[in-house]
């Protein structure tokens, strides 16, 4: 019996430390959206207190059931009203610290759910 990795058809999260994750080996430093049907773009925010409805809105033009959103080194919720545009389209966000959301994210892909990822990657030395 041969033993192999398991290999993905989708993105992965391969690695994560402070200010940066890995993707599909492809270290990102800054804030990135991805998800299970190939996504991968740019988020245009550098720390928490920068985000806005509109970052959230964003979010609920992309194809998925779940968004995992990784809110830094710490867990931190936005706001209720943001999540508005989800809702409306009943898409759902869980939050969590980003270690924990790549995990997640990585868990969930694998299974073959249409999931989404909205990793802020804050900068360390700020």
């Amino acid at each position: 019996m041969k033993l192999q990795p398991d290999k993905s058809s989708v993105q992965t999260i391969t690695g994560y430390g402070p200010g940066w994750i890995a993707v599909d080996g492809e270290r990102i430093s800054s804030s990135i959206v991805i998800s299970s049907t190939g996504l991968r773009q740019p988020w245009d925010c550098c720390t928490f207190s920068e985000l806005t409805p509109q970052h959230f809105a964003l979010l609920a033009g992309i194809e998925a059931e779940l968004v995992i959103f990784g809110s830094g080194d710490r867990i931190r919720f936005p706001s209720p009203a943001w999540l508005a545009p989800l809702m409306a389209r009943r898409i759902g966000l869980e939050t969590m610290d980003t270690r924990a959301a790549c995990r997640t994210y990585n868990i969930l892909s694998g299974e073959g759910r249409l999931v989404a990822g909205a990793f802020l990657i804050e900068d360390s030395a700020r």
